[in-house]
C-alpha cells in the first residue's frame, strides 16, 4: 500500500452540485437562483444586518454611552503585591522595568501603585501614578514614592 492506491471510503463523499452547466444538467436556466429580484442578479451583496426591508435592528435600537478619547487608563498594583516581590527577589528599588521582569506589568503599561495591603520594607518605588495611601504606607516604611 503507498499514497497512489488511497481512496476515501465508501459512500464518505459527495459529488458537488454543479449549477449552470446548461439545461441538459437539470440545474441550467436560473441556476438555482429563482426567478428575477436582486438575489438572482449577479454581483449582489446583501448589506450586514439588512432585514428584508424591515427597520434593522441596529436602526430600532437607541445610541447610548460615551467614550472618553483622552482617558489615560492605568495597570493597578497594590503594595501587598510588591511586598510580596520585594521578598521573593530581595528587591529595593522596584521600577517598571522590574515589574515587567516579573510578570506584573506589560511594557506598554502605565503603572499605579494602590493601597491595598500592609508593606513592612523600605522601598524605593517608581511608577507613573500612586493612590494617596499608597504614598502614605510607603513614606511611613521611610522609603521613597517617586512619580516618574
Amino acid at each position: 500500500m503507498d499514497l497512489s492506491n488511497l481512496k476515501p471510503a465508501p459512500n464518505s463523499t459527495k459529488k458537488r452540485k454543479r449549477i449552470a452547466r446548461g439545461q441538459g444538467s437539470g440545474k441550467g436556466g436560473t441556476a438555482t437562483r429563482g426567478h428575477k429580484g436582486a438575489k438572482s442578479r449577479s454581483g449582489f451583496k446583501r448589506k450586514p444586518g439588512f432585514e428584508g426591508g424591515q427597520m434593522p435592528l441596529y436602526r430600532r435600537v437607541p445610541k447610548y454611552g460615551f467614550k472618553n478619547i483622552n482617558r489615560v487608563e492605568y495597570h493597578g498594583i497594590n503594595i501587598d503585591t510588591l511586598q510580596k516581590l520585594a521578598e521573593k527577589k530581595k528587591l529595593t528599588v522596584i521600577d517598571p522595568k522590574s515589574l515587567i521582569d516579573n510578570g506584573l506589568a506589560s511594557k506598554n503599561d502605565l503603572i499605579k501603585i494602590l493601597g491595598r495591603g500592609v508593606l513592612k520594607a523600605k522601598l524605593e518605588v517608581k511608577a507613573h501614578a500612586f493612590s494617596a495611601k499608597a504614598i502614605s504606607e510607603i513614606e511611613a516604611q521611610g522609603g521613597v514614592a517617586t512619580k516618574i
